[in-house]
């Protein structure tokens, strides 16, 4: 399957987490049998001899370019990926036949890179780019992104503390390119490459908390903001430049703050890496610049080598201020030798935006209408019902000099108004995603664009035209030219409906045809397929993939090509390349090769799917694993793995040997796992996830325990007197909940990182479920579990409270809370704290201690 390129040499070092892509071949008869501690690390090292390899090869991050050749156009296929017997991910690629085969055949994979240094271990990584890891939830190593400009063939992307640049120039050669570091000035991390649209030499970056761009022909680089002191005092240093909060990347998944001016030809053209004009030419950045200053600063214990012990987070707790975000234009120009001017231009918002939306909290998403006449901005207000769809003129933007000036650009200046173009609201909460594509409009006075909203209770697509002009056939509300905004009327054509889910990530429109890519899950509310529907005239959507698995999806420029990586309950990961095919009004898809083939492991056990109706009359979906050593007529201990909060879904038609392997290892040693998706849990409706509205905690238990109570009368190996609930974060949290409220259910908790009291986690999170804690106190009083103390067993071995010490998601804070409780109520508990480690455990020998400890606890107690 894998076809080394010639002279390719490839990057290894082992500093992949392995409880989570490995697997156990020690089988023991039951786990009454005690093992000593280092019989079990033994069993634990076993597990990771399988399939690390494997379960870290699943192609990603796929990008398609079509390229001219003396035989013909040929399609080269690049992605992300892991060799064997190598624990990094790399750039691979692979060539489409120019001919349509008879038989489809394996693509070879070929090394795109030579070698460069390994990648650099967590311990060795700056701050930042820790903190983007977890941001991210990403745990390999190696390349994990990169940009990439099509006609040109160039990459740019981060890798072993540097940046590194290096074009696909001769496709006809088997010799693997070798990447060159982007020189810098910098001390420190360059994060968030982005290669310009326009111009490919030049790339904009982050670095310390401000925007900067290099000129990779020239070796130039500029500063473009200068919002960050650099003290290193957060106290002192409030703004950053280019940098979301951490609140909009951690739960609005908005990680960039920083968009180019789009590009004047499409990235497909053969023009596109030729700038067009005369030199000197002007560039252009949309920047968001964020004030943390009235933002909490939180102190957090932090063994480091030199034993400096704190460290500082800028952190909004529920109830707290959150940051304030402002837009400013960067303007510079380049010249003919890739020379950057020193003089920069600034250009804020006449007024900022709180100005004209005084009920904005969020700025969730951003970027330029493809014509660049206009930024858009998606606002959200703090309690998550209203959000709001804005165009912005380029106009608005002005230099900005001094307060004088200001005042006199005001009064004699007409500025052209804000335009609102969508408003959604809801009395449950909004959820914010990725699905806005404008398209090109026929009149000047008509923004038409394609758009997501739940508010038929499920995630549908729709056409919506705003009318931004003055026309009797489409009034537009007055106009207060004191306010500067214009709220447009709007047409809406709905394209998809029904009691089922549109995925909120991505779309794929096909202008010329009319047509629109989506992934969604009508077909079954664990299965996620590849739909298509027209947007002119919407008639029922057609699915495109396979059915009996799970679909993830990448799509060619010019959505003619696209890549599925696919799988099922019971089948590993595969990956096969189709052609989009239409006939008439039928559009199909064609297998044109297979990346990645099925792949047996006789060693995996998978688990098993059921539902059922619940009392309260809706369906619920779980899986369970069966016992490695099961005897017919025996009854086995039992380990309920659990998350149940928002936004989760842990029960689908999908591979599950890759994330929930250690679930497979429990099932290796001798107990049965099951795993339930109740009221809470995401994709299926927000009326079926706003179960938990304004009072977490309190009713997902009952809900977990109806599900395993079913699941023991239906299959016969269940020992219910010998329940564990296990969970990290959320799921950390509701088996704290579990043992405390139903103690006579779960004789053990290994509770992982843990919420205690919602009042010290995030504004963004928590606000949305609970409301504010002035709004809410008794759902923050009762969703606390230092509440439920006095209900926790007094028998010692019941519970075990694992957390990372420097953890700055869910902070220790939570963990100390619960302990002081628990001591005052003279409760016993055990606690295993990590000294390095954050939210997720990331270091090899923190897992292997975890792992090791978790198995020991398990068979003493359970």
């Amino acid at each position: 399957m894998f076809k080394r390129a010639k002279g390719a040499k490839m990057a290894s070092e082992a500093t992949l987490d392995l409880y989570e892509s490995s697997m156990s071949s020690i089988q023991y008869s039951s786990p009454s049998g005690k093992r000593s501690w280092d019989e079990l690390r033994q069993a634990v090292r076993e597990t990771r001899k399988l399939l690390p390899a494997f379960a870290s090869r699943i192609p990603s991050n796929f990008k398609f370019r079509t390229i001219q050749t003396n035989h013909g156009p040929m399609t080269r296929i690049y992605f992300l990926g892991m060799p064997p017997k190598n624990r990094e991910n790399t750039l691979i690629y692979v060539d489409l036949p120019t001919q349509l085969q008879e038989e489809v055949g394996t693509l070879p994979w070929c090394n795109f890179l030579d070698a460069f240094p390994s990648g650099a271990p967590a311990g060795q990584m700056s701050r930042e780019e820790q903190l983007q890891r977890e941001r991210k939830r990403v745990g390999i190593f190696g390349i994990t992104s990169y940009d990439f400009a099509e006609s040109a063939g160039r990459f740019i992307f981060p890798a072993c503390n540097n940046l590194y640049v290096c074009d696909d120039q001769n496709v006809c050669s088997e010799e693997p390119c070798i990447p060159q570091v982007v020189n810098t000035g910098c001390l420190g991390a360059r994060m968030d490459p982005q290669i310009c649209p326009n111009n490919v030499d030049l790339v904009a970056f982050v670095h310390s908390n401000d925007v900067w761009v290099t000129c990779l022909s020239s070796g130039q680089e500029r500063r473009l903001t200068f919002s960050h002191k650099g003290t290193g005092q957060l106290v002192t240093d409030p703004l950053s430049s280019g940098v979301p909060s951490f609140v909009i990347q951690e739960e609005f998944d908005r990680y960039s703050g920083f968009w180019w001016q789009p590009a004047d030809i499409p990235r497909t053209d053969p023009r596109y890496c030729v700038v067009k004009g005369s030199w000197p030419r002007t560039y252009r950045l949309l920047v968001e610049e964020v004030d943390e200053s009235e933002v909490e600063i939180l102190h957090i214990y932090s063994p480091s080598s030199d034993n400096v012990g704190i460290d500082e987070y800028r952190y909004p707790r529920a109830g707290s201020k959150n940051a304030h975000t402002f837009l400013k234009i960067i303007e510079f120009t380049v010249d003919e030798d890739g020379q950057i001017s020193d003089m920069i231009t600034e250009k804020h918002l006449y007024r900022p935006l709180t100005f004209f939306f005084p009920w904005m909290e969020y700025l969730v998403r951003a970027g330029w209408t493809p014509d660049s006449k206009y930024v858009y901005v998606q606002l959200l207000d703090r309690r998550q019902q209203r959000l709001a769809l804005i165009l912005i003129p380029v106009a608005c933007f002005v230099i900005e000099n001094s307060d004088i000036d200001m005042i006199f650009r005001e009064e004699s200046r007409n500025y052209p108004p804000l335009q609102i173009i969508y408003e959604d609201t809801s009395d449950i909460w909004i959820n914010t995603h990725d699905i806005l594509h404008f398209l090109p409009s026929k009149c000047k006075e008509e923004v038409p664009f394609i758009w997501s909203t739940e508010k038929s209770g499920f995630r549908h697509l729709y056409k919506v035209t705003a009318y931004t002009g003055q026309s009797s056939a489409n009034p537009v509300d007055v106009f207060d030219q004191s306010e500067g905004v214009l709220k447009s009327e709007t047409t809406e054509i709905p394209l998809t409906r029904g009691e089922w889910e549109v995925s909120g990530k991505q779309i794929w429109v096909n202008e010329e045809k009319e047509l629109i890519y989506f992934l969604g899950l009508k077909d079954s509310p664990i299965e996620t397929h590849l739909y298509v529907v027209s947007f002119k005239c919407p008639v029922e959507p057609v699915r495109l993939t396979e059915r009996k698995y799970s679909h993830t999806v990448f799509f060619s420029s010019d959505l003619s090509l696209f890549v599925s990586v696919f799988s099922s309950i019971d089948q590993f990961p595969m990956s096969n390349v189709y052609k989009i095919q239409q006939v008439g009004q039928r559009v199909s898809a064609q297998l044109l090769g297979v990346l990645m083939g099925p792949t047996a492991c006789k060693e995996y056990h998978p688990p098993e799917l059921f539902s059922y109706q619940s009392i309260a009359g809706h369906t619920v979906h779980g899986m369970y694993y069966r016992p490695h050593n099961l005897e017919l007529g025996r009854r086995y201990p039992v380990v309920l793995f659990v998350y149940g909060g928002p936004q989760v879904q842990l029960v689908t038609n999908s591979f599950k040997g890759l994330k929930f392997i250690r679930l497979h290892t429990l099932a290796s040693q001798g107990y049965a796992v099951v795993v339930i998706d109740g009221r809470g849990s995401c994709n299926r409706g927000l009326r079926f996830e706003s179960h938990i509205m304004h009072r977490l905690g309190l009713t997902e238990i009952e809900e977990q325990v109806e599900g395993l109570e079913w699941l023991a009368s239906n299959v016969d190996f269940i020992d219910l007197s010998r329940v564990a609930i296990h969970g990290w974060s959320y799921g950390g949290y509701l088996s704290l909940m579990g043992l405390a409220q139903r103690p006579d259910i779960f004789k053990v908790a290994i509770v992982g990182a843990p919420v205690v009291d919602w009042a010290l986690y995030d504004t963004g999170y928590t606000e949305r479920y609970m409301d504010t804690p002035d709004n809410n106190r008794r759902g923050y009083q009762c969703g606390a579990v230092t509440s439920y103390v006095d209900n926790f067993p007094d028998q010692d071995n019941r519970l075990l409270i694992i957390h990372g010490l420097i953890d700055e998601n869910v902070h220790f804070q939570h963990t100390s809370a619960l302990i002081n409780a628990l001591v005052k109520a003279c409760k016993p508990y055990q606690l295993q704290v990590y000294p390095n480690e954050r939210h997720g455990l990331r270091n090899h020998e923190a897992n292997e201690h975890y792992k090791t400890m978790v198995l020991n606890f398990l068979q003493n107690n359970l």
